[in-house]
């Protein structure tokens, strides 16, 4: 079994086997493209169907959103836009779809995928949003690894509100009809799960400056929640978050290991997810100069300037 992605960046070509969804079908009389992606990459694998082929009438009749099975040879392409496609030997109809299938080869809004969250990562949008984060998931975990950190899991439910601000979610096992009550009239936490009022961490700094007393450098990298009344683009409820604490460090250490670490994940985002990132510059709601900046900001000095 072979992935799209390792046949485009290895340009594997001969016998290979493909699965997949199907994002177009285009059928002629002797023969049909199909268009076919399974994720792993931005580009999408065209297959040519010959008539004669196993299963041809059962694919070639397939709408979009179906999964399907190709054996075919991979050869250089002979038209414009890609520079392989495969030329099938079998196809197999995996899923069939049908006319009600959400995702179709119009351009679908943003609104559209929020109100059908479980497709968006069949999206090129979402699809590449996604393939960017886990990138700069695996990026972050290997520079702090490489900085010689420790990585350390602090508490999702928590007694301690770190920020101070009070905006928590409340975790309890308590009835919300019908919660005890001291003798004030207030809830009685004392005999909830853990004895005490408890929230959904909105941070795991506390704990961290903890591990690194005894482990010199550690880093959080996980969930964290606010219950602030935020409709803002700058606001989640739900996030998760990148926390490195150190023993010994001061002001300066920690600008240059946050500079240190912008450049790094960046870096690491033009190199592996050149696609994608060129795919979002095209995207109306992004920045046409996104690569520019991106690259300016990893190849430029970070200036320190005091608060004032």
């Amino acid at each position: 079994m072979s992935c799209i992605n390792d046949i485009f960046t290895k340009k594997l070509t001969g016998e290979h086997v493909v699965r997949g969804w199907v994002r177009s079908v285009r059928k002629k009389k002797k023969f049909s493209f199909l268009v076919l992606n399974d994720g792993s990459c931005q580009d999408n694998l065209q297959v040519v169907l010959d008539l004669e082929i196993d299963g041809y009438e059962e694919v070639s009749s397939c709408l979009t959103g179906a999964s399907v099975e190709i054996r075919g040879d991979v050869v250089e392409s002979q038209g414009k836009g890609q520079n392989l496609e495969m030329v099938a030997k079998k196809a197999i109809l995996l899923g069939s779809s049908d006319e009600t299938y959400p995702l179709q080869k119009k351009t679908t809004s943003i609104e559209f995928i929020r109100e059908n969250a479980h497709l968006r990562a069949r999206t090129n949008l979402f699809g590449a949003i996604f393939r960017i984060r886990n990138t700069l998931a695996k990026a972050t975990h290997d520079f702090f690894q490489d900085e010689g950190f420790y990585y350390v899991n602090t508490p999702i439910i928590t007694a301690i509100d770190a920020e101070g601000a009070g905006e928590m979610f409340n975790i309890s096992t308590l009835d919300p009809k019908k919660p005890p009550l001291d003798t004030k009239g207030n809830i009685d936490y004392s005999k909830d799960y853990f004895g005490k009022s408890t929230n959904l961490t909105v941070s795991g700094q506390l704990n961290a400056e903890c591990l690194a007393l005894g482990l010199g450098k550690v880093y959080t990298f996980g969930p964290t929640f606010r219950s602030e009344k935020s409709f803002t683009s700058r606001h989640l409820s739900e996030f998760w978050m990148i926390e490195p604490e150190v023993a010994f460090y001061d002001l300066d250490d920690v600008a240059e290991l946050g500079a240190k670490y912008i450049q790094y994940i960046i870096n690491e985002a033009l190199k592996k997810c050149k696609r994608e990132l060129e795919f979002l510059t095209g995207r109306e709601e992004v920045d046409s100069e996104l690569i520019p900046k991106l690259q300016a900001v990893v190849e430029s000095d970070f200036k320190k300037i005091t608060y004032s």
